[in-house]
């Protein structure tokens, strides 16, 4: 487990990711972070994925074509 501390920078809350926690992620200063929530409340942190931003885009194309039907089924 890594600590880290949340501190404030103007108006808003910034969580330093440490060298240590960059490697862990193959993240680099600059790159993209996604952060979700997971079922047990708890966060994960995620590098932009090129493959996967795709497949979301092509996803919500496909919901907004059949929002209707998907309204309908659920």
């Amino acid at each position: 487990m890594i600590e880290t501390k949340i501190r404030k920078v103007g108006n808003s809350a910034v969580m330093t990711l440490t060298t240590e926690m960059l490697t862990l992620l193959d993240a680099k200063e600059g790159d993209t972070l996604y952060v979700v929530r997971t079922d047990d409340g708890g966060l994960k942190v995620m590098v932009e994925d090129p493959t996967l931003k795709a497949a979301l885009a092509a996803a919500e194309i496909v919901m907004d074509e059949n929002r209707d039907l998907l309204q309908a089924l659920a």
